[in-house]
């Protein structure tokens, strides 16, 4: 049976893996065990990356300390190096024989030269790594955030518990889900006690607190512009709110059989998506909302499902489960319904057409491998996606309830892996073991906004991790086999469980929440 029990008092209760419906019991809060004591907090910057030389700017090459013989990609004549060490030591070299002439029987091997010049590294091969690194989406025009992550890293690393901001929500119950505004000027916050709270992060005052936004548990906040965000609930609706006017709902939707836990948005189409523990996905068309709710569907129903994603471009939506399967649509098509009940109609349609390309909503399901759970199942309580859309971050939970794990698995396109399946998607390439603490209550983490650093809850706190001790780009650091995320900063404030953590998208700040419904914001020590 799956651990997570729906019945403990909250939202992030995740469904048995055997039923159909979630059966309610007690929190199994008091079989976490004492907690161990905070380890004692970093210096700031002690981790941090140190910051970039100059000459590691793109933007102006470095001069050579010592003399050069000749530039790299430079042909000289027979006896020009010889020459020039000669005259380094003082010697007088002979004479040079005269250089002749290119004429037009020498014509021909000037693409044999430039050839030559591109791979000793001259403006061939500079031309090819600018075309290389435009490809993949890097560079300082394309992405120029690539040249400040070493300032965002130290920044990040300076961060202390002392220069916390203390945002208590009293008796609004535990903090399940934290949420910014994608231009960072308001905090949203989902409570167990029906209650959403709003914050200035920047100012840390409250603005409003919407008392009765559902008539249980608020599970998960979703933003869809600057204005407009949607909210879900164990009272199975899903509500529409405008911060322009807080006094009452857009509208309210109904469609869902049992606890709305996530919401996604297609901000191309418009389709608003929600999952719940009854397996449903449901497409909202919020281009035909009225007062009275909006044209919805069914598009996806599958057993114990726990979280849904849409990758950044739509292109795929990965749904895991409390059974430790995780399911990929690719190729993507909101606008189909799929009308699948079990597993083995699921691994039945995973096929390629007559004409070897995957039909689109083609379904993959995967078996995510966890390090220390090979011998034993899984549950993945929490799931999320890479900015970028290069990789999943997985939370993963041992059936036994005995061991917790952090998972981050590359997207690999191309050519099968497995004769059975039409792609095998899926590598895991980082991980780490978590605290274990809070048995029966789902921890949310989150990547940065440039995906280069991960926030986990970890027991009383959170930590911040990296790909490597650099924070590197994922792509840049790949390893051949997985290996253990980095720990940059252990950050430890709360009296409670951390259940939720969330990085700003436009500010260097970090917010977290806690079983006893405190907020903490961490930003930098200047």
């Amino acid at each position: 049976m799956f651990p997570f029990g729906p019945g403990s008092p909250g939202g992030e209760r995740a469904a048995g893996a055997g039923a159909e419906e979630p059966a309610p019991h007690a929190r199994q809060g008091g079989a976490a065990g004492p907690l161990p004591s905070p380890p004692p907090s970093l210096q700031p910057g002690a981790d941090a990356a140190p910051p970039p030389s100059p000459c590691g700017s793109p933007r102006r090459p470095c001069a050579p300390s010592q003399p050069q013989a000749g530039r790299a990609g430079e042909l000289r004549p027979p006896g020009a190096l010889e020459s020039s060490a000669a005259s380094a030591q003082g010697e007088q070299s002979p004479p040079s024989p005269p250089r002749r002439q290119p004429g037009p029987d020498c014509r021909a091997g000037s693409r044999g030269r430039h050839c030559l010049s591109a791979r000793l590294g001259g403006p061939g091969a500079r031309l090819f790594g600018w075309l290389r690194e435009r490809s993949l989406g890097r560079g300082l025009f394309v992405d120029p955030a690539r040249d400040n992550f070493r300032t965002m890293t130290n920044l990040y690393g300076s961060i202390h518990p002392a220069d916390s901001v203390y945002l208590s929500t009293r008796t609004h119950g535990a903090v399940f889900n934290l949420e910014y505004s994608p231009d960072g000027s308001v905090l949203t916050v989902a409570c167990e006690q029906t209650e959403v709270l709003l914050f200035d992060p920047i100012s840390s005052k409250h603005i409003k607190t919407l008392s009765e936004a559902h008539e249980d548990c608020v599970n998960n906040i979703r933003f869809l512009d600057n204005r407009l965000f949607a909210t879900c609930s164990d009272d199975t609706t899903i509500a529409l709110w405008d911060l322009r006017k807080l006094n009452s709902k857009v509208c309210t939707l109904h469609g869902h059989t049992s606890w709305v836990k996530n919401i996604e948005y297609d901000t191309n189409t418009r389709l608003l998506v929600t999952s719940g523990f009854d397996g449903n996905v449901i497409i909202w068309d919020t281009n035909r909302c009225t007062e009275d709710g909006c044209p919805h569907k069914k598009f996806f129903h599958t057993r114990f499902l726990m979280r849904m994603r849409l990758t950044p471009d739509c292109s795929k939506m990965l749904i895991s489960t409390s059974s430790g399967y995780l399911l990929i649509l690719h190729d993507l098509d909101l606008t189909k319904s799929l009308e699948v009940g079990s597993y083995p109609i699921l691994r039945a349609r995973r096929t390629t057409s007559s004409s070897g390309i995957s039909p689109r909503n083609s379904l993959e399901v995967l078996t995510p491998e966890v390090p220390g759970e090979r011998d034993r199942g899984n549950c993945i309580t929490s799931l999320q996606l890479h900015p970028k859309g290069w990789a999943t971050l997985l939370r993963c939970s041992s059936n036994t309830d005995d061991q917790e794990w952090t998972c981050v698995y590359e997207f690999q396109e191309g050519a099968p892996v497995r004769p059975v399946s039409p792609r095998c998607s899926l590598r895991l390439t980082h991980y780490i073991e978590e605290a274990n603490v809070g048995r029966g209550y789902i921890k949310e983490l989150c990547f940065s906004p440039d995906g280069r650093m991960i926030s986990s809850p970890h027991g009383y706190g959170i930590r911040l991790l990296g790909f490597d001790k650099q924070c590197s780009e994922l792509i840049d650091c790949l390893p051949k086999e997985a290996s253990p995320l980095r720990v940059i900063r252990s950050l430890y404030s709360h009296n409670d469980v951390v259940l939720t953590t969330k990085f700003s998208p436009t500010h260097c700040q970090i917010a977290s929440g806690c079983l006893s419904g405190r907020v903490s914001l961490y930003q930098p020590k200047f």
